[in-house]
């Protein structure tokens, strides 16, 4: 479009420069006509003034045809590239719709994952509920059955403990039960109702210990009035039994230590052992009456339940375990030191040996070197005069 133009532009200043040199060349040729100059000046004024109308109306055309052309190419290019840029954009924004469609689609994958994760969990719950639910139904018949058969044991147990020998019979069951929890062997580790040397009495258990020391313990305890306690409705019968009870036992810490239960002729330690069956009993006697424990130990008796029995004989295991460690221990010791004496003579002994094999070893020696070079002096003087002589060998 600019080169058009500025041929143009060329065209005219050239139409220009030939018209002025036509007037020039007719002035010179026709000098002495001013009038025929004059017209002729006219004349291409006039002309000169039309071409120069034309060439400016066809400047304006070709001008406003250039703008036409130029603003219709311009209008074409911008919605060419309006067109582009909103093809570009729709493209960007389908990209962006399908990305955020698969995002989409992803995170309702993923919760889809999670509520069946989640509807697993609840079935799961609801399963160990109804199993939970199940085992606790059972659990619940099951302590019914056991109420029943607890209340119908003790009412057997009452029947049972209402005379003095069965009474006897179950603390020795009750107080077997712990020794065997303790680890304790009958004839090893204690007797039983085994009779004393110099006394008639009898008591219910004996533990052996270090050193041919004994413990006595008996295991008869009265609990009548306890029974009588348990079973009263009112508060002057349950007063009356309590005072009765706590009066059998002081009565039963005396006659146990008027008894032979403690006799140094027979080995036996400074206490005895009363076992009281029950837990429930011994903690009865501490709570009504704090001075009766210390009072028994005045009189070196000990009271004991089945659990305080269980600390005892652990202390009991523990003094035989130390002792016998200790014997053991000295006979280790006697062990060593005879080791010790047998292993220097042993050492001597493998000193003369030494000696004795590097005597040896110095007369093999020379057995090897001295002793067979002289052997072998002689063999090469014989053979030297046998070469000398140029004497052949026997068999040669």
């Amino acid at each position: 479009m600019r080169k058009k133009m500025f041929e143009t532009i060329f065209f005219i200043s050239g139409f220009l420069t030939g018209s002025i040199l036509i007037y020039i060349f007719m002035i010179r040729q026709q000098k002495s006509s001013e009038k025929i100059a004059e017209e002729l000046l006219s004349k291409t004024q006039e002309k000169k003034e039309q071409e120069l109308m034309q060439m400016y109306q066809r400047l304006k055309e070709a001008f406003g045809s250039l703008s036409m052309e130029a603003l219709s190419k311009n209008t074409d290019e911008f919605l060419k590239l309006a067109g582009k840029t909103f093809n570009d954009q729709g493209k960007m924004n389908e990209e962006k719709l399908h990305s955020k469609k698969e995002l989409i689609d992803q995170t309702l994958q993923s919760m889809k994952k999670e509520l069946l994760k989640i509807e697993e969990m609840v079935q799961k719950v609801e399963n160990e509920r109804k199993q939970s639910f199940g085992a606790l139904n059972q659990q619940i018949q099951f302590s019914i059955d056991q109420t029943k058969q607890l209340q119908k044991t003790t009412n057997e147990l009452n029947m049972a403990l209402s005379s003095s020998q069965a009474r006897g019979q179950w603390g020795e069951r009750m107080a077997e039960d712990v020794l065997r929890m303790a680890g304790f062997i009958e004839g090893i580790n204690y007797l039983k109702q085994k009779s004393g040397m110099d006394t008639s009495h009898r008591p219910d258990f004996t533990f052996l210990l270090p050193q041919n020391l004994k413990v006595n313990m008996d295991v008869k305890f009265p609990i009548n009035n306890y029974l009588g306690y348990l079973n009263s409705k009112s508060d002057s019968e349950k007063s009356t039994y309590k005072l009765q009870f706590l009066k059998d036992v002081r009565n039963r810490i005396k006659e146990v230590n008027n008894k032979d239960y403690i006799n140094p002729a027979d080995n036996t330690v400074d206490y005895v052992i009363v076992f009281i069956p029950n837990e429930q009993i011994y903690n009865f006697i501490n709570e009504m009456d704090k001075k009766i424990l210390d009072d028994a130990l005045h009189q070196k008796v000990i009271l004991c339940s089945p659990v305080t029995l269980y600390a005892i004989l652990a202390v009991i295991r523990q003094a035989i375990d130390n002792f016998n460690l200790e014997k053991t221990a000295a006979q280790i010791l006697a062990l060593l030191s005879e080791f010790n004496k047998q292993w220097d003579k042993f050492k001597e002994s493998m000193d003369r040996m030494g000696k004795r094999i590097e005597d040896a070893q110095r007369e093999f020696q020379g057995l090897i070197s001295t002793r067979t070079r002289a052997l072998e002096q002689p063999l090469l003087k014989i053979e030297q005069i046998r070469t000398q002589k140029n004497l052949s060998a026997p068999g040669e």
